[in-house]
């Protein structure tokens, strides 16, 4: 009761980010439920089958809704509770299950909206609609498995709130962990998951744990990344602005890497696709889903890059009033903001490409 009373007094901002939650979890559910509902229409256990490697490609949109999920919780000024409300027994352990319980009604809504919405566009509410267009595309008139398509549908909602829930635990007192720390680890997940595409080949799930590798990879190098970047913007004999933004990058390095290295994935596996189609080799995937899914993750690698600036908004705000406090202009923050997005854009750019054109190579051996 606390959380929805908690949901219903935020912010407007933050009731639209929950709702683009709620959107990317309905865009999961029904892709989930079309995946399901050509698995049910299969003639015999062997075409049914072949419906498992469209499943697990259904994942990749799953798992950037989790993270999307877990960047909004982020975000929510309920995770840092008020005096007032540590008084009276809202710790972090309570503060990171009332996240977790908002998390799982927003999922849990999009789920519903994508089963009502699949229901109706199959005609087994109150009939077909748009005389019929996507009956056979969603196998109307056949029966669909109830349990099957509850239990996809839980699938988003269980792990964004478990996810969130893991996140915003209370952490025991140890020694921080470095942005570059996992650097090495991302490199060589990077270089793994290449060297699984380039073994598996083109439309095997093998190319999907590859890929899978890769964005993992990137993500965790992406704070590494982040902080190498501050220090080169910084770099040879600095002023007070590239000092302020360099600095700053290498303190955001944490919240804006894992974001931004995702995004990253996602931009080279969009080019790649591209490079892939202008040899013949043209990857769908899921079919007739392959467009709208491709759109449904970009949106949300996109959507939690811009939250993690949220976050860092939040987690500055102290600082910046301070820095306003000692006169420093304001035109001279706007600027170090400027630089640090160029920076950040100037290590995206390259980065995408290179991955792009060495997925491109592998999977076009």
């Amino acid at each position: 009761m606390l959380a929805l009373r908690l949901t219903r007094g935020s912010g407007p901002l933050l009731q639209l980010r929950r709702l683009l939650v709620a959107a990317a979890s309905a865009g999961t559910g029904y892709l989930l439920l079309c995946i399901l509902a050509d698995a049910a229409a299969a003639n015999g256990p062997a075409e049914a089958a072949g419906s498992f490697p469209r499943l697990l490609w259904a994942l990749v949109p799953l798992a950037v809704t989790v993270q999307l999920a877990v960047a909004v919780a982020r975000t929510d000024p309920a995770t840092r509770p008020p005096d007032a409300l540590t008084a009276v027994g809202l710790g972090p352990v309570r503060t990171a299950l009332i996240s977790a319980v908002s998390t799982a009604v927003a999922c849990t809504l999009g789920s519903a909206v994508a089963l009502a919405v699949f229901l109706h566009l199959r005609g087994d509410l109150t009939g077909l609609p748009f005389d019929g267009a996507g009956s056979a595309t969603l196998h109307a008139g056949l029966p669909l498995p109830v349990a099957g398509a509850l239990t996809l549908l839980a699938l988003t909602p269980l792990a964004a709130s478990a996810a969130v829930a893991l996140v915003l635990r209370p952490h025991t007192a140890r020694t921080p962990r470095t942005p570059q720390a996992g650097l090495p680890w991302g490199v060589a997940l990077t270089a793994c998951g290449l060297a699984a595409e380039a073994y598996a080949g083109r439309g095997t799930p093998g190319a999907l744990a590859g890929w899978s590798l890769t964005a993992v990879g990137l993500a965790l190098a992406g704070p590494g990344l982040t902080h190498a970047c501050g220090t080169a913007v910084q770099a040879a004999r600095p002023g007070a602005l590239r000092l302020l933004a360099g600095r700053a990058l290498q303190e955001e390095a944490g919240r804006v890497g894992g974001p931004l290295g995702v995004t990253c994935a996602v931009a080279a596996g969009g080019l790649s696709a591209l490079a892939l189609s202008g040899t013949g080799g043209t990857l769908v995937p899921l079919g007739p889903l392959t467009g709208p899914a491709a759109a449904l993750v970009a949106g949300c690698a996109a959507a939690s890059l811009i939250t993690a600036g949220v976050e860092v908004r939040q987690a500055r705000a102290q600082a910046r009033q301070t820095l306003l406090d000692l006169g420093t202009p304001v035109r001279m923050l706007r600027t170090a903001a400027t630089l640090r997005a160029a920076a950040l854009l100037a290590l995206c750019l390259p980065l995408s490409w290179a991955v792009a054109q060495l997925t491109a190579v592998a999977l076009s051996r």
